[in-house]
Formats: C-alpha cells, structure tokens, sequence
C-alpha cells in the first residue's frame, strides 16, 4: 500500500502547493507565461468541475462536492481492493492518481472557503458567480461556508490558434484554440489515470499472467516439481 499512498501524498503535495501559491500571489485573470506563448500560468476560479466546467448554481455546487466526496472514499476502498488482490502495478498506480487528483478538488471545495479571506461566491441576487478583486490572504477569514469553496485552476496551454478553412462545414471560417480549458495537477493526475487505464489496462493483466506463469515454472526448476 506504501506506493500508491505515496503517490497520492506527492500529487497532493505539488497541487496544494501551487494552488495556494497562486491564489496568495495573484489575482484573479493574472497571468504569465512560462514557456513563451504554449505555457502559461493563468489564475481562475472554478465552481464546478474539471478543466473549468461548471455545473449550474448553487445547489449544483453543493451536490458536485457531495459527489466528490463520495466518489473519493469509492476510489480509495477500491484502491485498496486492488492491492490487498495484488492487481498489476500499474493498474493500482492509475487509480491512485485519479484517487490523488479527486482529493485535491475536494480540499479547494471543502476548506478554501473558510481558510481564504476571498473567493468566488455564488450570487442569488444576480444568479451567477461574483468574482473578487484584489489578492487573497490566508488568515482563517473565510469567504463562504465548506464546501462552497472554488477550485483553483491555473495551468495553460494555447498549443495551437487560427482559423477553421472556409470549406470546413459548419465552423468554416470560425476561430478556434487549442488547447483551451484551464486546469490544475490534480486535473492532470485525473486525466493521466484514466488514459493509462484506457489504453493498458488489457495490457496490465496480461504482462502480469506472463511474469506469474514465468515465477511459477522458476518455482518448478527450483523444487524440481513437474506434472
């Protein structure tokens, strides 16, 4: 259990680390670039889910940090299944990623309403999101209840920009960015857990069948065992 323990303490190390960071150091839209015009530390906001999604209102935000919650404690019984059914490594190393990435959010949700004397708060007045000016302290101020915090997002790659050809149907003429969505590590442990997962998973049991029925034919030279 000591690696994937390991990997969601190090995940949650770099995420929280740079979240705060960001939020104690810049204000809201700030930006600057790291790697000329491809990388670019951006600050948002986000209420709602992954890669700037947000899910509507209020009682969305309530019911997406519920969900979060649940879905952790789904993820870390489940990780510990696997390694108490010894799964392949890499299986186990996949999920404790999307575990590490899934409780990253829900730190920002649960706490950072209550340690951050500012934050993005939901309106009923205006029914939207209200952002704030200026720069966030870390002083125990609160801005909103747990749960209702957002969740900080900075990571930015515009890889690619321009212009759709005109004889592409529908979008013809149309400007387009990719890659548009800002996000943060623990979006990317997610992402990166779930592509492992999809494209080896198959690839996982099979290598481990192989190195199972190579130690058990080892095993058989070395007892001089045969059937």
């Amino acid at each position: 259990m000591r690696l994937p323990l390991l990997i969601v303490f190090l995940v949650l190390i770099l995420d929280q680390t740079l979240k705060i960071w960001v939020k104690t150091n810049m204000y809201i839209g700030e930006e600057f670039n790291v790697l000329g015009d491809w990388f670019i530390i951006h600050f948002v906001e986000n209420p709602g889910m992954a890669f700037g999604l947000e899910l509507g209102g209020s009682y969305g935000k309530v019911a997406l940090s519920l969900f979060r919650v649940f879905a952790v404690i789904g993820l870390g019984y489940y990780m510990w299944t696997l390694v108490k059914e010894k799964a392949p490594k890499g299986v186990v190393i996949s999920f404790a990623l999307i575990t590490a990435g899934a409780l990253g959010n829900i730190i920002d949700s649960a706490f950072y309403g209550v340690l951050f004397n500012r934050g993005t708060i939901y309106s009923n007045e205006i029914g939207d999101w209200m952002r704030y000016h200026g720069i966030a302290e870390m002083n125990m101020g609160g801005y909103a209840n747990p749960f209702w915090g957002c969740v900080v997002d900075m990571l930015y790659f515009p890889l690619i920009e321009g212009y759709f050809p005109d004889w592409v149907p529908i979008f013809g003429g149309d400007y387009f960015l990719f890659f548009r969505p800002v996000f943060n590590i623990a979006d990317a442990a997610i992402s990166i857990g779930v592509g492992i997962l999809i494209l080896f998973y198959r690839n996982f049991y099979i290598e481990d069948k192989k190195i199972s029925e190579e130690q058990i034919a080892v095993n058989r030279e070395t007892t001089g065992d045969s059937e």
